[in-house]
């Protein structure tokens, strides 16, 4: 059974994902009427929760795995229809959930109101544009100075400065945004990595949410 979080009115919060999905029922591209103080609150509230969760989850099966959303918030709809809402299904994000697309806002506040309402279900990684220094060249920051202001865009980024970047389902499937990193040698360095932070240009942290596999690269075994 979901268990659902406190710390948040839950009437509100009923409220700001039943806004977030009228979406489906009208024309694509239209914006989700949202309070700079409720996407405030979400923000707050989600980040304590990151924080009390471990950098490194350990999660059980059966549950969704999920890639990079990057503001298509009517794809983000259509994989919740396909897989079926929360809490009928578990899910994994890998992170990436702003830029490029023209929704970040209401992707990343439907995927907080989620995590916020079942903590123990749904759970969001970490991603390489989940960071100050990316989401401001690439869509997130213009979307937030432009529907509401640059102070929200730095709440944000507070938020995600703890989220966590890795997960281990069922003791067998390691899960992160990007790759391993030669720094790795034993989760117990996930799991100490330090929150909140923003991302370094080298080391752990970074080859984590950056690494992508290449064939080229030597010195790691086959699959």
């Amino acid at each position: 059974m979901a268990q659902q979080a406190q710390g948040m009115d839950p009437v509100v919060l009923n409220d700001i994902i039943s806004r977030l999905l009228e979406f489906r029922h009208v024309r694509p591209g239209k914006q989700v009427q949202l309070m700079e103080s409720e996407i405030r609150q979400l923000c707050a509230v989600s980040r304590e929760i990151f924080l009390q969760q471990p950098n490194l989850l350990e999660l059980e099966a059966p549950i969704k795995i999920c890639g990079d959303i990057h503001g298509q918030y009517g794809d983000l709809l259509r994989l919740f229809e396909y897989g079926g809402f929360p809490p009928n299904a578990n899910y994994l994000f890998l992170g990436d959930y702003v830029d490029r697309g023209k929704q970040s806002l209401e992707t990343i506040c439907l995927l907080l109101a989620y995590k916020i309402k079942y903590p123990e279900n749904f759970f969001l990684l970490r991603g390489n544009h989940e960071c100050a220094s990316i989401n401001r060249i690439y869509g997130f920051y213009d979307e937030c100075k432009r529907r509401f202001n640059v102070g929200l865009w730095k709440t944000f980024t507070q938020c995600f400065n703890c989220l966590p970047v890795a997960a281990l389902i069922d003791d067998k499937i390691l899960c992160m945004h990007g790759g391993l990193s030669p720094d790795l040698t034993n989760l117990d360095q996930i799991r100490n990595l330090p929150r909140p932070t923003d991302v370094p240009e080298s080391g752990l942290l970074c080859d984590l949410l950056w690494s992508d596999p290449c064939r080229e690269v030597s010195g790691w075994g086959s699959e």
